[in-house]
């Protein structure tokens, strides 16, 4: 399942977005659907997030396995987002259900972000990419 690339405010021409890439893998996918809940939550709560320009969720409950992919004006909207409630309080609560957290960060020009639902193909495979290659940042 996926929600697609939804962008939040459009960037200043000629800046840089910072990209997050993310991917969980749960312990066991019995987690799966109070996690997805979580998620859901997550992605709004990013979605108003002050200096958030898009985000995009993708999940296989099945599997146990959910992928986010966000764009930010800068690391300190990310980390500002991060550590507000609801997302501090949930992230707490579900870390223990994870057998596997990657982060992956990169900066791209800012009006090369998606504009739209369909445009985030691009953006989605270079996260792929990312997340596939060993962590330079734990």
């Amino acid at each position: 399942m996926e929600i697609p690339w939804t962008s939040s405010a459009d960037p200043d021409t000629g800046t840089v977005a910072l990209v997050m890439a993310s991917r969980f893998r749960l312990r066991t996918a019995w987690r799966s659907p109070v996690f997805l809940i979580h998620s859901l939550r997550l992605w709004r709560q990013a979605r108003r997030s002050p200096g958030a320009l898009g985000v995009s969720l993708r999940a296989s409950p099945v599997r146990g396995t959910f992928w986010t992919l966000s764009a930010w004006t800068d690391r300190r909207a990310l980390y500002g987002y991060a550590r507000t409630d609801p997302h501090g309080r949930i992230m707490k609560r579900i870390r223990p259900w994870t057998l596997e957290a990657d982060f992956r960060f990169w900066e791209i020009p800012a009006d090369g972000l998606p504009r739209d639902r369909n445009g985030a193909a691009g953006l989605w495979a270079e996260a792929e990419k990312r997340l596939a290659q060993p962590s330079e940042e734990r």
